[in-house]
């Protein structure tokens, strides 16, 4: 049975982020459709959303997050969206992001925001492909001394990224999937 917030989410994503045709994804793959979480991520009603059931989700699953974070510019709307959910129901969740590379001025960071090495994290990310994203930023974590208890994402293509992550010792929770959306 679907909440509303699921059908919600379904409702904001297939109206605002889901494109058909032929589209190249940053996989290299080609694909019958396109899903952009941005315009949804990044929408007053989706921030609201996607906070609260990504929060929820988190704990649903134990993981005991102080941190969200993922690679910058997908994963940051769904972070900011958690950490400020987080504000109205503690303890508080903050946020960061990590770049793609680290900065060649100022303080060389790669990692920007509220990130502490040591402090339990939960990698978010828009859209689940291949994994490759998610897993940089798990990489770039690690380097920094955070601890990863898992991968939080607004859509699951199911095309291999969930077992590319899992093997790599981490779960994953999705807020929806390509089949929930009727994509596949």
């Amino acid at each position: 049975m679907t909440s509303p917030d699921q059908a919600a989410l379904h409702r904001l994503l297939l109206e605002r982020s889901v494109r058909r045709g032929q589209f190249v994804l940053a996989s290299g793959r080609t694909s019958s459709f396109y899903v952009d979480c941005r315009p949804t991520t990044m929408s007053a009603e989706g921030l609201a959303l996607i906070g609260r059931m990504g929060l929820a989700a988190l704990r649903g699953r134990g993981w005991a997050a102080r941190l969200v974070g993922g690679l910058t510019m997908g994963a940051d709307p769904v972070a900011y969206a958690i950490a400020a959910a987080s504000a109205a129901h503690p303890p508080l969740v903050d946020a960061f992001s990590v770049r793609k590379e680290a900065k060649a001025h100022g303080a060389g960071r790669r990692i920007e925001g509220n990130f502490r090495p040591g402090e339990p994290i939960v990698v978010v990310e828009d859209v689940i492909t291949t994994g490759g994203s998610a897993l940089k930023a798990v990489e770039a974590i690690r380097d920094e001394g955070g601890a990863v208890l898992g991968v939080l994402a607004v859509v699951d293509r199911e095309e291999g990224g969930r077992a590319a992550i899992t093997s790599a010792g981490l779960e994953v929770v999705s807020l929806t999937t390509a089949t929930d959306l009727g994509l596949t």
